[in-house]
């Protein structure tokens, strides 16, 4: 009888310690914390170098049923206006990467996490930016119907050299660090 509440107090007293662990970097859900807002500069529109670049005397391609599809796709997307929320959830062989975005309008369709570092850390820093396809003609409507959701999976070995992510949108960005 003895021995069993020896046992009792002592596997108590390790549950408790265990609150501890909780709140330390040895937990892997704390592994990256809470995001933060960062402001993001003004993008510029073509410049005059991209438009010289460009040859005006070869025609642009249109689509036609004859013509064989392009390896690359292609993907008309735009920055979406604000990033609300930045959330790392940990999963079996790495780490999945969601964004919460706010349009300015309704009826935005085809949400994209886009690397912008070709899905590798640059300085220890995974760079994504959140576009959707966002069409002109459509009312602005509440804030509800204009919430955009994305993510990506981000591998164990590509963990292993990140810091920290950032998802930039058109007007702010949010960052999570380990």
């Amino acid at each position: 009888m003895r021995t069993l509440v020896t046992i009792l107090v002592v596997s108590s007293l390790v549950l408790a310690g265990c609150g501890r662990v909780r709140e330390s970097k040895l937990n892997p859900g704390n592994w990256f914390g809470q995001s933060r807002v960062e402001r993001v500069e003004a993008r510029r529109a073509k410049t005059a170098k991209d438009a010289a670049e460009a040859n005006p005397l070869i025609p642009a391609q249109r689509p036609s049923v004859f013509r064989k599809k392009s390896d690359e796709e292609s993907y008309e997307g735009t920055p979406v206006h604000s990033i609300e929320s930045l959330i790392v959830e940990r999963s079996s062989g790495g780490a999945i990467v969601r964004a919460t975005g706010l349009a300015l309008r309704q009826g935005v369709y085809d949400v994209r996490l886009i690397s912008e570092t070709d899905g590798e850390p640059v300085d220890g820093v995974l760079t994504y930016e959140l576009q959707a396809l966002q069409p002109t003609r459509t009312p602005q409507g509440p804030r509800q119907t204009r919430m955009v959701d994305a993510a990506v999976f981000i591998s164990t070995q590509t963990l292993e050299t990140v810091k920290a992510i950032r998802v930039a949108g058109a007007t702010n960005a949010r960052s999570t660090k380990r």
